[in-house]
């Protein structure tokens, strides 16, 4: 199978997941451009070369240092409650081996991203910066605590499993603003939550999806 059929195969995997989880998630499909850029973002350059196989199957993937690569229909999925707009400025925490923060390039003006981990920050920066994603910005750090210096954010995504919202994302984002995030204790049962921010600064809060994520790790 060629590496555009495997693409193919992916998209339309996607689109019977959304069928199965409409229930969940109220949606039966994703916003053309979300799948347009999944198509566009080759998913084998962002996981280890001896899993280049299996690049495109619908599973997370291992990519170093206990980090995982979330699977094509989370990743699809948490783009598209984010509902990205050209102009949007997005912060996202957990940079991993940049495939989300790719994805989100295509679709939005400006992405930062935090990754705790040093050898994976180091590796995902080189790797977006070789393959032209240049509004990317990848920080070392503690995503827990945002990026304060460059708040307010249009949207935040977090693809690590918290306890609780972290009260400095919450801060960070815009009125008008989403906050994705993964709520649980690890390796239990968890929920993804969309959280938006109204103009008077209060928040609602909706349930998505029973989701899996490794924990975020902090400082």
């Amino acid at each position: 199978m060629s590496n555009r059929q495997k693409i193919d195969a992916m998209l339309q995997t996607i689109e019977v997941e959304c069928s199965f989880t409409k229930g969940f998630t109220g949606r039966s499909s994703l916003l053309p451009e979300v799948m347009e850029a999944m198509r566009l973002v080759e998913r084998q350059n962002f996981v280890p070369s001896i899993l280049r196989p299996m690049a495109y199957e619908n599973s997370p993937l291992p990519i170093g240092d206990g980090q995982t690569i979330s699977q094509p229909f989370i990743v699809a999925l948490m783009t598209d409650l984010l509902c990205p707009e050209k102009e949007n400025v997005i912060l996202e925490v957990g940079a991993g081996s940049g495939y989300q923060a790719a994805i989100l390039s295509l679709l939005v003006r400006q992405v930062y991203t935090i990754e705790i981990i040093p050898a994976l920050a180091h590796r995902a920066m080189e790797l977006l910066q070789r393959l032209g994603y240049g509004n990317v910005e990848v920080r070392p750090g503690d995503g827990y605590h945002g990026l304060p210096e460059h708040a307010p954010f249009d949207g935040i995504i977090v693809t690590a499993a918290a306890s609780h919202v972290p009260p400095a994302l919450k801060e960070q984002l815009k009125p008008g603003g989403k906050l994705i995030i993964p709520v649980g204790q690890p390796y239990m049962p968890q929920e993804l939550l969309v959280l938006e921010k109204d103009q008077q600064g209060m928040f609602s809060s909706r349930n998505v999806l029973p989701v899996s994520f490794v924990p975020l790790t902090r400082a």
